[in-house]
């Protein structure tokens, strides 16, 4: 029988891997959306670390929850500005007809 534990690792690298392909192949125009919709999906995975790092199942799930709040925090935070700063290139500057 095969661990669980090397499951999970073989589909986390392949989950690295497909991810970096669709990403690279991302069109300019398409960004912004797709900030935004990876906004969501961290904001979702945000609770689930939050729920991980206070069940209180074990010390370890405990700091793997904490760590993984505080990674979703930063993809949060950074994607709501680079999703800004891309926003901020389309408006009009003042004194533009």
């Amino acid at each position: 029988m095969i661990d669980p534990l090397l499951v999970a690792l073989y589909i986390f690298i392949l989950a690295i891997f497909v991810g970096f392909e669709i990403i690279t192949k991302v069109p300019p125009l398409l960004h912004t959306p797709l900030m935004s919709g990876t906004n969501a999906i961290s904001g979702i995975v945000l609770v689930g670390a939050l729920i991980s790092a206070g069940s209180g199942h074990s010390v370890l799930s405990t700091l793997l929850g904490t760590l993984a709040v505080i990674i979703a925090t930063i993809n949060v935070v950074g994607g709501f500005l680079v999703t800004d700063r891309m926003l901020e290139m389309f408006k009009k500057k003042k004194g533009e007809g």
